[in-house]
């Protein structure tokens, strides 16, 4: 089982920078290479902003929460997620940026914070992880 995830993940480190970089070729093809640059740096920089403005707003439910006496799990994973898209928005490439933006706003997070509650939820009664793909 283990050589299995390691043999996965092994594919998704080689595969991904190859799709990344095919995806930038083709667009710097398209609308040349000063565009395409112009448009990752802009997207780096813009999704830098937007993970830190999601990322207070975050923190500030955290504190609410925790002044209010509730445990702020909902919150944790909104942070988990928002600092997986800020690294996803800041990574060179199209893919990633795409990939940030969908855990950036709360929409389209939700579903993979219901996965990621459920592993964890599996993780402590079990004291193990299975995870399928």
């Amino acid at each position: 089982m283990r050589i299995k995830v390691l043999f996965t993940l092994a594919v998704l480190f080689i595969l991904i920078p190859i799709l990344e970089f095919t995806v930038l070729i083709e667009i710097g093809r398209r609308i040349g290479t000063l565009y395409t640059l112009m448009l990752v740096f802009g997207a780096g920089i813009a999704g830098a902003i937007l993970a830190k403005m999601e990322g207070l707003r975050i923190l500030s439910r955290i504190q609410e929460d925790l002044q209010a006496g509730t445990m702020p799990a909902e919150q944790l994973f909104d942070g988990l997620l928002v600092l997986v898209a800020g690294v996803l928005l800041i990574t060179p490439g199209f893919l990633s940026d795409i990939a940030g933006l969908l855990l950036l706003f709360p929409p389209s997070r939700y579903p993979i914070k219901l996965l990621l509650r459920r592993l964890v939820r599996q993780w402590i009664y079990t004291r193990t992880l299975r995870i399928s793909i």
